[in-house]
Order: C-alpha cells, then sequence, then structure tokens
C-alpha cells in the first residue's frame, strides 16, 4: 500500500480537496502511478502562504504518520498565478 500526502498552495486553504481526492480515487493524472495499487492518504496541508515556510515541515510530518510520498496539488504548481517560490 502506497501512503501519500498532499500539500496544496495556502490560497486554496478553504479548499475541501474534492479535485484532488477525485483524482486519486480514480487515478487520475500524477496519481495514474499507482494504478492497480492500494493507496491510503495519510496528510493533506497547506504551504503554510508565501514564502511557503510550512512546505519544509510538512512533509517531515507527513512522513512521521507514514508518508512515502508528498505530492504537490495543481493549484501550487500550476495555479493562477503559478507558485513564484517553486
Amino acid at each position: 500500500m502506497k501512503k501519500i500526502g498532499i500539500i496544496i498552495c495556502n490560497r486554496y486553504h478553504t479548499c475541501a480537496g474534492g479535485k484532488c481526492l477525485r483524482s486519486l480515487r480514480n487515478r487520475e493524472g500524477a496519481f495514474a502511478l499507482y494504478e492497480g495499487e492500494e493507496v491510503e492518504l495519510v496528510g493533506y496541508t497547506t504551504c503554510g502562504g508565501c514564502p511557503g515556510g510550512n512546505v519544509e515541515y510538512a512533509p517531515a510530518e507527513m512522513k512521521k504518520n507514514g508518508a512515502d510520498v508528498i505530492h504537490l496539488a495543481t493549484g501550487l504548481v500550476v495555479g493562477y498565478p503559478p507558485c513564484p517560490r517553486l
């Protein structure tokens, strides 16, 4: 079983994660890597806002909670505007 954490841009801190969770469930987009595999979401948080201080802290915490891999949500990577810190 692959355990996954997701980090989203703080601009979307009120996002309920519907598109991320649907993509994970349907193994679409970046989650297509896990086709045929069981997955468990073990963490979902924001970057903490610019300049993204939580990006260093959150993955370590997610790893402590068993995360094997951390995904950056689409809004963080290609949002409007995209994150200037990545």
